[in-house]
């Protein structure tokens, strides 16, 4: 009798604990009635500080907030950078990554990713009639951020330079001002970003040959498919039904100065 009452304990706590283990994020997410998402906030326009609101806005704040509307949740912003976005996915501190992070296969060991929604190749940043292309920075101080692929992209292209590490491309930008770099370097859309934020955009100019593709994906924790089933459903259902576009056209469109054109296609399933 003692012997079967062990056993039925033994199952009811199985059985609980099969239950836990079914509970994904995106019920965890429900619960809690806010989708938390990692951002940068000084990265123009895909994450920033608006001056007059003092808010967090940018193409992937809106990003996420689409996705957020798609659960049926408010959204929370939380600032990242290149080098504690990885980390604080992995603690649960955020339920997804939306930072210009690049999908490489090296990440995919220790979090998941979502279909490449905005792909770009890493270029780099000069002052006007300067630096032409890789061939010129050698012996030559790079600017670059800590944790990004740029750093290693730029290294591996010309070993011959010294590859300055920030932690933010701003403040690259700013060494780039100061002389204290020739160049700065990471994927040519923030780049565009830099740029055009400055003061004096055509003082700058965006050179050389494509040094590495840079595919941006969402960052999720591993192990969930569900959830990363439904975020990859609603990229490509944002897509199919032009919303993307209407994002991209936001910030990036014609009309802004920003102006990349919208010349890819997202993965779509059939």
């Amino acid at each position: 009798m003692r012997k079967l009452s062990l056993l039925l304990i033994v199952s009811l706590l199985l059985s609980l604990g099969a239950g836990v283990a079914q509970a994904g994020k995106i019920d965890d997410i429900k619960a809690r009635g806010t989708l938390v998402c990692g951002v940068k906030d000084s990265q123009v326009p895909f994450g920033y500080v608006d001056e007059q609101t003092k808010q967090i806005v940018g193409f992937e704040p809106d990003i996420c907030a689409y996705i957020a509307g798609k659960l049926g949740v408010k959204i929370e912003l939380k600032p990242v950078t290149s080098s504690t976005r990885i980390p604080l996915l992995q603690q649960g501190s955020v339920d997804l990554v939306a930072a210009t992070m690049t999908h490489k296969l090296e990440r995919d060991d220790v979090i998941d990713f979502s279909i490449t929604y905005f792909p770009a190749v890493q270029k780099l940043l000069v002052k006007k009639g300067t630096v032409k292309a890789l061939a010129d920075l050698a012996g030559k101080k790079v600017g670059s951020v800590k944790g990004s692929t740029s750093e290693k992209n730029v290294k591996t292209a010309q070993p011959a330079c010294e590859v300055v590490s920030f932690e933010t491309y701003p403040e690259a930008f700013l060494a780039l001002k100061q002389g204290k770099v020739v160049a700065v370097t990471t994927d040519a859309p923030i780049l565009v970003g830099l740029k055009y934020s400055d003061e004096n955009p055509d003082n700058w100019e965006i050179v050389g040959e494509d040094i590495a593709a840079e595919p941006y994906g969402l960052g999720l924790a591993e192990n969930d498919s569900d959830y990363r089933d439904f975020i990859n459903k609603t990229l490509m259902e944002m897509w199919n039904s032009g919303d993307y576009k209407k994002l991209y056209d936001k910030w990036f469109g014609p009309n802004t100065k920003f102006y990349i054109p919208l010349e890819w296609k997202m993965e779509i399933w059939p």
